[in-house]
């Protein structure tokens, strides 16, 4: 079964250049909502936007976040403010909601 009911799976799927992704994305007038399962490991690079704000539904992810290394698991919640250098490893079976303060951070899928 997966983490994510049906309202969300048939959201339009968010192009998201990272492997093993299966994401699924909410649109707002000014944010975007995006709902990410992984199935394999993925290396984050240092980088930084928009203020970003999530929690974790399954699974693990370790980030750096202004420097600070912290893992978060089910449960956890974690917030990016703008412009702060993060960076991480997303673990396989990690799923998430994530909040982006920023209309435009990620494109639906061309179908």
């Amino acid at each position: 079964m997966s983490v994510f009911p049906e309202p969300i799976l048939n959201l339009p799927q968010a192009d998201i250049p990272l492997d093993g992704i299966n994401a699924y994305l909410s649109q707002g007038d000014n944010h975007q909502i995006i709902f990410m399962r992984f199935e394999k490991d993925v290396d984050l690079p240092e980088h930084s936007h928009e203020a970003q704000w999530g929690i974790v539904l399954e699974g693990k992810i370790q980030l750096t976040i202004d420097g600070i290394t912290k893992i978060y698991t089910k449960g956890d919640r974690y917030l990016i403010p703008k412009g702060v250098k993060h960076s991480g490893k997303i673990f396989a079976g990690y799923a998430d909601m994530t909040f982006f303060n920023q209309k435009d951070r990620y494109e639906a899928m061309k179908r």
